[in-house]
């Protein structure tokens, strides 16, 4: 049976694509807007780093459980779904009266926005076969990379246009606008995909999503309020997260074992080369890569008396390196392959220790000019990380896995992207508490983010080694066969 591309794929991917950028650009548009929430609401500096970890937490969580569920339900109905949720989400937020609505509201809008992100690959994987997949597959990489760099200019861009005081409510408000037009669009581009028969209660590892809830919460939880004596008050959750986290990972062996669909399939960290090292690539890379937006917030808004829009377009240079580099890169990995990433890793990391130095002795005033350069280098490092990294990762992956390990390798990088912040914006508020100190505020969280990235550097290192070793012994392994053959081959003559 011969396959007939959907001609209107490339709008239909368009659409997709769209949606998907709204979902993950809000993981980072809304640092900018964060002080202005905080006076605002009268929020508390813990509460509103809920808004942020909050989001990528339940975005994370619910990655796996969009992707089943789009399997049992269509990819259209679960895309046309979640993005509903998800604009409804983002004008309660916005319309939030107090942090604790606001909080729950953000967490809401994590679940639609963990809902509609698996769609997009899945829509990818139905509307399009060999070198066209590759490429809409590069696109989809290039807007989880981009969506995350821009995300700060665009919230500085909207809080100047709508005022400091309420404008925050519309980096909400402003994905309602585009979320219904793209609702509309979808409804008549996107193709009606195949229902497979998925029971629900039997597909699903509800038991696995409740146990690493538990286990991140241990972690986030004493980190979010360690400005206010949370590791002192709480550090019996560390115990309490060691503890579920155990148990996850028994638990989830044992769903593989019983022949279900487990939350996280452990035999792709034991049986498949290359993806537990790129996983953890991705998780560490986030972690340091996403927090330092909203340090960045605090130090420019609260430190130097910056604009939401100032403070935006100082890491502009970053967003602009990022974009351009992650568009390139894609196209380079079957060249450089994990060279690419390594690369980029070391990049950023110097990026980041050059502007916590810079930091100490530059004038506050010259900051914005003086980081300009070393967030170019960081940026364009940045963007030949997340697209290669994802493809390496999930080259030898079996493809009756592949649906799996892209939601569990997503699912990391949101999880990081959770802890990450909660911890290098506790470092900063920690210090600036102490010392009333930006600068050294800046320099110690920075070299914190600086200090995972090294460590997702030495992983992608060792990654490299494995992966040249892999090589040579299948070069050598098939030098041996040529031998027989030609041994046996003289003996027959």
């Amino acid at each position: 049976m011969s396959y007939e591309p959907d001609p209107r794929r490339w709008k239909a991917l368009a659409v997709s694509l769209t949606a998907g950028f709204m979902g993950l650009l809000d993981v980072s548009i809304v640092n900018v807007a964060l002080p202005s929430m905080q006076s605002g609401l009268h929020a508390t500096s813990g509460g509103i780093r809920w808004v942020v970890s909050g989001y990528a937490l339940a975005f994370g969580l619910v990655l796996v459980t969009g992707g089943r569920l789009g399997d049992a339900f269509g990819r259209r109905n679960m895309f046309l779904g979640a993005l509903a949720a998800f604009v409804i989400t983002s004008a309660l937020a916005g319309a939030a009266p107090n942090e604790t609505m606001l909080v729950i509201a953000r967490l809401a809008q994590g679940v639609a926005a963990g809902m509609l992100t698996p769609q997009n690959t899945g829509l990818i994987q139905d509307l399009f076969r060999g070198a066209e997949r590759g490429r809409a597959f590069g696109m989809f990489g290039a807007v989880v990379g981009i969506s995350t760099a821009v995300g700060p200019i665009l919230g500085g861009a909207i809080l100047a246009v709508f005022g400091a005081e309420d404008g925050w409510r519309w980096v909400f408000y402003v994905n309602v606008p585009i979320g219904v037009v793209a609702f509309v669009l979808a409804l008549r581009l996107l193709p009606r995909s195949e229902k497979k028969k998925v029971k629900v209660g039997a597909e699903i590892d509800f038991v696995g999503i409740a146990l690493l809830a538990v286990a991140v919460l241990g972690v986030l939880l004493p980190v979010i309020d360690s400005d206010s004596g949370g590791f002192a008050q709480l550090w019996w959750l560390f115990l309490v997260a060691a503890v579920f986290g155990f148990g996850f990972v028994r638990w989830e062996r044992s769903v593989v074992r019983r022949g279900r669909s487990p939350l996280l399939d452990t035999r792709l960290f034991t049986g498949t080369p290359g993806y537990a090292a790129g996983a953890s690539v991705g998780a560490l890379y986030f972690c340091g890569f996403a927090g330092i937006w909203l340090v960045f917030a605090m130090f420019f808004q609260q430190g130097l008396g910056y604009t939401p829009l100032q403070s935006g377009l100082s890491v502009t240079p970053f967003a602009l390196g990022s974009a351009v580099s992650a568009a390139v890169a894609g196209r380079l990995v079957p060249t450089y392959g994990r060279r690419l990433t390594v690369t980029g890793l070391a990049m950023v990391a110097l990026g980041l220790l050059a502007v916590a130095l810079l930091a100490e002795f530059v004038p506050p005033s010259a900051s914005g000019w003086a980081f300009a350069l070393p967030l170019l280098f960081a940026g364009v490092g940045g963007g030949m990380v997340i697209s290669p990294n994802t493809t390496l990762t999930l080259e030898c992956v079996p493809v009756r896995m592949a649906g799996v390990a892209g939601g569990a390798l997503q699912t990391g990088q949101r999880i990081g992207t959770a802890i990450g912040t909660a911890v290098l914006a506790s470092v900063f508020g920690t210090v600036v508490g102490s010392a009333k100190d930006y600068p050294l505020a800046l320099t110690i969280a920075l070299c914190c983010a600086a200090g995972l990235t090294c460590t997702a550097l030495a992983l992608a290192i060792a990654e490299l080694r494995a992966r040249r070793h892999r090589a040579q012994t299948s070069e050598h392994e098939t030098e041996d066969r040529r031998a027989e053959t030609s041994a046996a081959d003289v003996q027959r003559g």
